[in-house]
């Protein structure tokens, strides 16, 4: 019985350390947890598409983006997302088309100064791939998307902080936001892309 007795110990701290190796579990059996980034206007992108006359594409842009994003490549289930686009930083090259898109017609700037995403929850689909589940609020108006989101790289800043890299693409429809002015003319889908570097401390 003194044998079969130290055997089972043996077997049950055998069982502690594997699970203490695995990736993304503590050894007090708590999931890993997520490292917040703070998102970095200068180097992330917002651009947009839609269909003008129902002939070509045309692209435009979003040039204040701010947040944070928390991440942990271990723990790809706690990806979280917090992220505000200035509506009145929308650029199309061409300053009338501008103050048309940030009127009462588009995107009502002045009442609705910014668009939101605030993520729920995520599960990963990939090698670096999550889908974000989360409310994306768009001139005044909450609906719940999910986006497919890819993290492009990781590494350290000039000043030494933790660095790390998202792109998304995905579409929604405008009228579903509120902006139904010209839907016909103007294409409805709405194609977006969003590249983020976000980052720690000292970059």
């Amino acid at each position: 019985m003194k044998r079969k007795s130290v055997l089972i110990v043996a077997a049950s701290g055998a069982m502690v350390l594997s699970v203490a190796l695995l990736p993304g579990v503590a050894a007090d059996n708590e999931p890993a947890k997520a490292e917040t980034y703070k998102i970095d206007s200068v180097h992330s992108t917002t651009v947009f598409r839609i269909k003008h006359s129902n002939v070509s594409y045309f692209w435009g842009r979003f040039n204040a983006i701010s947040g944070t994003v928390a991440y942990s490549p271990s723990a790809p289930e706690a990806t979280a997302f917090d992220v505000t686009i200035r509506t009145d930083s929308i650029d199309t090259a061409n300053p009338g088309r501008d103050n048309h898109l940030k009127g009462p017609d588009f995107f009502n700037a002045k009442q609705f100064p910014t668009m939101t995403f605030k993520s729920k929850s995520a599960k990963r689909t990939g090698e670096s791939k999550v889908d974000v589940t989360g409310d994306l609020t768009i001139h005044g108006v909450t609906k719940e998307v999910t986006i497919p989101i890819v993290c492009t790289g990781s590494g350290k800043g000039r000043g030494g902080g933790a660095l790390v890299g998202f792109e998304t693409m995905f579409t929604i429809n405008r009228s579903d936001y509120g902006m139904k002015y010209m839907v016909g003319p103007l294409g409805d889908d709405v194609r977006v892309v969003v590249a983020i570097e976000a980052g720690t401390g000292q970059r």
